[in-house]
């Protein structure tokens, strides 16, 4: 009896102590764990707190109505600035100390990229940053999965638009002096190069600073018909008005990235005719299912739309279905698994979103915007460009 006894307290706790191995970092019965570092503070604040508002709004909206499996979202959220090293101390702190699930909504080039080895060597999902960057999608990475189109298809789909509908040849690129201003570069140089093209001038500024007089005078010495721009909203919109107080009045076009809502306020009527490739449609768009849905969601949490927080709102809707998809018994391998699975799935977008083993980018979809009496309307034609 003794025996039997012993055998059956061991064949218990070996059968508690798998039930406790198989679940995974940051997730029990009641609730899924994520984390997120962005920049919460500094000049490039609007866009780290844009897409923390848009996911909250979402989580918020599931954890109203149960969670998934049962289980509520919980996001972690830390500043980094939009600098590099705090961005690696978060990540690091997120996996290690925190014990999150999954990393969701970073925002920037150089901080993914800074966490990107972190984030494949403890092999935690890195879900949907707010970048196009070329480096965290070609080679695809098993851990991390992007929802947007990629700044190469941004600048694609410029060129595309200056060179084949308005025959112009002119072209120069303002860009932030980093990772992501030199993929804003090298996606405008392959897009000029298709068409026989090269810059007529080039001029950076340094990241989180607005000191973009060098790069102004640059551009007064050549004056090109047009301007690609990769940075953020604030030395953007410097460099706008330093060049139209100069009598200097070019098309000036930017990517998403730029924190387009943030930008037009900065710009006021200056910012009238100048064009964004957005990556989301315009977030008052209420003919789109998914806009209603956030407009709603949005409204609940008192804040603001902006094409920055639906994007993040679009990244937690996804991270969500994936959730559900997986079933009760959830793991980071079984995420991966599932995201690979979902070919071909509708969010309210209007159109299919889908990833595969061999593709982990979601979206292809470039929406051309201007900005037309302070505000920022679909691009119905290049031609309606002002020049």
């Amino acid at each position: 009896m003794r025996r039997l006894f012993l055998s059956s307290v061991v064949i218990v706790g070996a059968l508690l102590l798998a039930a406790v191995s198989s679940k995974a970092q940051g997730v029990t019965d009641t609730q899924v764990l994520v984390g997120t570092s962005s920049a919460q503070s500094g000049p490039a604040a609007f866009l780290g707190q844009s897409m923390r508002k848009g996911m909250e709004a979402y989580f918020d909206r599931i954890n109203r109505e149960g969670g998934i499996h049962g289980r509520k979202i919980k996001l972690i959220v830390y500043d980094d600035r939009y600098e590099p090293v705090p961005c690696v101390q978060n990540t690091r702190k997120l996996i290690n100390k925190d014990k999150v699930f999954a990393l969701i909504g970073y925002v920037g080039t150089p901080t993914s990229n800074a966490a990107k080895p972190i984030v494949e060597k403890a092999k935690v999902p890195f879900l949907f940053p707010f970048t196009g960057a070329k480096s965290l999608r070609q080679p695809v990475s098993k851990y991390i999965f992007n929802y947007r189109a990629s700044y190469f298809q941004e600048t694609a789909e410029m060129v595309r638009g200056l060179v084949k509908e308005l025959g112009i040849k002119s072209i120069g690129i303002f860009y932030q002096a980093d990772a992501y201003g030199g993929t804003i570069k090298a996606g405008a140089l392959t897009a000029m190069k298709k068409y026989g093209l090269k810059p007529v001038v080039e001029g950076t500024y340094k990241r989180n600073t607005t000191n973009v007089s060098a790069a102004v005078k640059a551009f007064l010495a050549k004056k090109p018909e047009a301007v690609i721009m990769g940075g953020a909203y604030a030395a953007c919109a410097e460099f706008i008005k330093q060049c139209k107080q100069q009598g200097y009045d070019p098309i000036f076009l930017n990517v998403s990235f730029v924190g387009p809502d943030k930008l037009a306020a900065l710009l006021g009527p200056k910012g009238e005719g100048e064009v964004v490739t957005q990556v989301v449609p315009p977030p008052t768009d209420q003919r789109v299912a998914l806009v209603r849905e956030y407009l709603k969601d949005m409204k609940r949490k008192g804040y603001k739309p902006d094409f920055v927080s639906l994007e993040g709102y679009i990244a937690a809707k996804i991270f969500c279905e994936a959730l559900q998809q997986c079933g009760k018994e959830l793991t980071r391998e079984r995420l991966v698994k599932t995201l690979e699975s979902m070919r071909s799935f509708d969010i309210g977008l209007g159109y299919k979103l889908g990833f595969s083993p061999n593709d982990h980018q979601a979206s292809d979809k470039v929406y051309p915007t201007i900005v037309q009496n302070g505000k920022y309307q679909l691009l119905k034609s290049w031609k309606s460009v002002p020049r």
